[in-house]
Formats: structure tokens, C-alpha cells, sequence
């Protein structure tokens, strides 16, 4: 079986624009960048990945040796339905769709979720308020349409149920901590972490 992950990415200047207030600009752009590092390196350490893609429509600050699909479409949810067919011609027959805000996601998180979908077909990894969803992994091929935004946790298992399927919640701190808000940036500082130390 050939695992892939998918960590969709926007632009610098739409990323977390809901911390605009709490953060200039620059150490937004580097909070963005370091919770990407986080994510890339859990995944990369996860011995259930076989390889990531990130999904992006700049190229220009990832690393040169990472593969990077466009963003080709002018909504997300339709543009990782375009990167998850790219790579299933390539060969995926199990993707992981992971968001790119995650500081707190280990290996042992990743490994969880793709072992759930690969049991299942489809498992979903609700955030801290069980209405969003963090991440999804999917058997391949398979007719399963992802849901981001608003209410996705909802949406995502009533997908998998016109499928057939019962979606597996993944429930682990590091998966379901996700930073988009004033109050999830004051729980990322209270952490201490030293990698993030840049936010006081």
C-alpha cells in the first residue's frame, strides 16, 4: 500500500489572518511556517507515510526537495480533489489530508489516522470543538468528497456514510489542536515550547 499525506497550504498573506491583531505581520508569517515545519516532521517521521506533498500556491519558501502540487483551484475543497487524482494516478492507494496548523502533532498521531483508514476506509480527526475536522485519511480510490470549512466534522461523516463507509474519529491532543484563534495562540504560549519561543 502507498501512503501519501497532503498538507494544503494558502498564500503568506492569507495565512491566519484571524491573528492579525494579536501578531504583526512577520512573526505571523513565521508562527505559519513553523507550525508547517511541525506538521512536515511528523508526517516525515511517521514510518506509515510513504511521502507528502504539500499543496500550495507559492513555491517559492518551501524546501527545494519538497514536492509541491499547485493550488489549482479558486476553493480547497475542489483543489484537493484535484491533488488527491494526481496522486492516485500516481499510484496512492491511502492519502492523508492534513492541516497545516497543527504544533502539537507527533508521529504516533499520524500513524493512528492512517492505520484507522486503512481498517475503515475513511478516518477523521476532529478539532478541540468537534465540529471542524483536522485531518481525514481516505482508502484509494474511492468517491469520498472532502468538506472543509465550517460544520466539515458533520459533513465529512455524512459523506462516508453515502459511501457506505463509518468514518473512525481519531481523537489526539496532537491532532486536535489547531491554531486559528486568539485563545488557541494563548494555549500554544502557555506550552512553553522552545520552537516557539518567538511569541513570547
Amino acid at each position: 500500500m502507498s501512503t501519501w499525506a497532503l498538507v494544503p497550504v494558502k498564500a503568506r498573506q492569507a495565512g491566519k489572518l484571524r491573528l492579525a491583531g494579536e501578531l504583526p505581520d512577520a512573526l505571523r508569517a513565521q508562527l505559519v511556517r513553523r507550525m508547517l515545519d511541525d506538521v512536515l516532521a511528523a508526517l516525515a517521521a511517521s514510518g506509515a507515510v510513504d511521502g507528502t506533498v504539500v499543496m500550495s500556491p507559492e513555491r517559492d519558501l518551501l524546501p527545494a526537495m519538497l514536492r509541491v502540487l499547485q493550488d489549482s483551484a479558486a476553493e480547497m475543497n475542489a483543489a484537493l480533489e484535484l491533488a488527491r487524482e494526481e496522486l492516485e494516478r500516481g499510484g496512492a492507494t491511502c492519502l492523508a489530508v492534513v492541516a497545516a496548523d497543527l504544533p502539537l502533532v507527533a508521529p504516533g498521531d499520524v500513524t493512528a489516522l492512517i492505520e484507522a483508514a486503512r481498517t475503515g476506509g475513511v478516518a477523521l480527526a476532529p478539532d478541540a470543538a468537534g465540529t471542524g475536522t483536522n485531518a481525514v485519511a481516505l482508502r484509494l480510490p474511492t468517491a469520498f468528497r472532502f468538506h472543509f470549512g465550517p460544520g466539515s466534522l458533520a459533513l465529512h461523516r455524512a459523506e462516508a456514510a453515502r459511501h457506505g463507509l463509518t468514518a473512525t474519529a481519531v481523537t489526539t491532543s496532537g491532532l486536535g489542536f489547531d491554531v486559528d484563534a486568539a485563545a488557541d495562540l494563548a494555549r500554544l504560549r502557555s506550552q512553553r515550547l522552545p520552537r516557539y519561543a518567538f511569541l513570547g
